[in-house]
């Protein structure tokens, strides 16, 4: 089994290196719904391997000047408490039963449609956005829409690991049309680290990481996220993505009524 979890590892990492999401999406809803790992396991585990990978994406970014550490801030502000909080809740729960598998199975499959729907509107979200850029709400407020959001996505992703990336990207291009696609990206990554981070350090404490499958999908995935970017350019981007958005609301519809 373990060389099929490296093997879905390499065939994830290498759809993140063609479209630049995709890793939550596809990876905890193919561990549950493929091979039968339990939800919160595989959310657990999800969430540690999205901070161990995303950590060498930030050093890069961070390199090139590329983040926003404001704007990661703002987001964190709001993204790590509700994530404590989160897991806070969850270890309330009965230990034993179905509750917390179901609560998780559900947030997975809703966190799954609003991805899809921020893969396929990211664009035209964005073209509002610069149109309606001067709004008052906008100017005096945003800082603390930021926080907001960010306590948003610390729920939706430590409950799903699902929002970090494509959401969080579509988020920050709608609050902030005029910074620059790279700096967004590369906030976006910045601020999914301490957040993916703290979460899955959370679920590990519940018992809900499995350290053997976290090493077997990144044997994988690194080598294909490596492959994947190598390609992107040779295959067109929109229809890899409408494909994965076309995907992600069918998992998330069968996940949800599950």
């Amino acid at each position: 089994m373990d060389y099929l979890y490296t093997l879905s590892g390499f065939a994830v990492g290498a759809i993140v290196g063609l479209t630049g999401v995709g890793g939550g999406s596809l990876m905890t809803p193919l561990l549950v719904l493929l091979f039968g790992v339990h939800p919160a396991t595989a959310v657990g585990t999800d969430l540690l391997y999205a901070a161990l990978t995303k950590a060498g994406g930030t050093v890069a970014h961070g390199r090139k000047g590329h983040i926003d550490w404001q704007i990661t801030g703002r987001l964190a502000a709001g993204s790590i408490p509700a994530a404590a909080l989160t897991i806070l809740v969850l270890s309330q729960l009965p230990k034993g039963s179905n509750t917390i598998g179901a609560i998780v199975s559900h947030g997975l499959g809703f966190a799954l449609v609003l991805t899809a729907v921020a893969i396929l509107f990211g664009r035209k979200l964005r073209e509002y956005a610069s149109r309606h850029d001067e709004s008052p709400l906008r100017q005096c407020c945003l800082g603390k829409i930021t926080v907001a959001v960010g306590a948003i996505l610390g729920v939706l992703v430590t409950i799903s690991s699902v929002g970090a990336g494509a959401l969080g990207v579509a988020v920050l291009f709608f609050l902030y049309p005029k910074l620059s696609p790279v700096r967004i990206v590369g906030s976006d990554v910045a601020h999914a680290v301490p957040l993916t981070l703290v979460a899955g350090l959370g679920h590990w404490m519940l018992g809900s990481v499995d350290w053997s499958l976290l090493g077997s999908l990144l044997l994988g995935s690194l080598p294909g996220i490596w492959i994947g970017s190598h390609l992107s350019a040779k295959v067109p981007e929109h229809i890899l993505r409408r494909l994965l958005a076309s995907m992600l609301v069918l998992i998330g519809s069968k996940l949800i009524l599950a």
